[in-house]
């Protein structure tokens, strides 16, 4: 479980989180602007919050009254981004386990190939992100984190730069991932159908508020 009770200041605007995310998609549903990418980031441990605390799966990354400030590298949080970020260099195979190569052993709690199954990216693993399509390039970016094990997976507005066929093709892909894989999934968006689809829970962002 993920809780989160924390601030920070972005511009002249402050951003407060205070909810809990269990298993499943938890939506961060507002307009652009409204402060959802920062309390993703505050999580993750991008941007360092003046205050409050965070806590994944009963261990604390983040205590401004403890001084706790767990390097994000240490988190065990996946991140998918709006604009996939794959390596252009690195065959689809090669960014899969990219971040799984990097984990110990006894660390490594999915295996490349449930998570290829899962997304169907068995026919493109020699292919280079620049052949895929926008969709496509999405699934990798997903089964990228997926392989770092995270606790918690955050996704960042995973559909906002595909057309609507791209989005069709891909939102199933999201559902089997909800319904398959035991994790808070943070899922920021401001379309309210991806919302209604994948959501259990939604959580509403507004003026730099977001609050259960």
């Amino acid at each position: 479980m993920l809780e989160i009770d924390a601030s920070a200041l972005r511009g002249e605007i402050t951003i407060t989180a205070a909810f809990t995310a269990d298993n499943g998609v938890t939506a961060l549903f507002g307009p652009s602007g409204a402060g959802k990418t920062t309390i993703l980031n505050m999580i993750a441990g991008v941007v360092r919050p003046q205050s409050g605390k965070i806590v994944l799966d009963g261990r604390v990354l983040f205590d401004s009254a403890a001084r706790i400030n767990v390097a994000m590298e240490q988190r065990h949080i996946g991140y998918v981004f709006q604009d996939r970020r794959l390596f252009p260099h690195l065959s689809v195979q090669s960014n899969l386990i990219y971040g799984y190569n990097l984990l110990a052993p006894d660390q490594r709690a999915q295996k490349p190939e449930a998570v290829i199954a899962l997304l169907d990216l068995a026919h493109l693993l020699a292919r280079k992100p620049a052949t895929l399509s926008g969709g496509e390039q999405q699934r990798v970016a997903i089964g990228r984190a997926l392989l770092t094990s995270p606790r918690v997976l955050l996704m960042d507005e995973p559909l906002a730069s595909l057309d609507a066929a791209r989005k069709a093709e891909i939102l199933p892909y999201l559902e089997r991932l909800r319904d398959t894989i035991r994790l808070p999934i943070l899922y920021v968006s401001h379309d309210e159908r991806e919302v209604q689809r994948l959501a259990a829970r939604v959580i509403a962002v507004a003026d730099g508020v977001a609050r259960a």
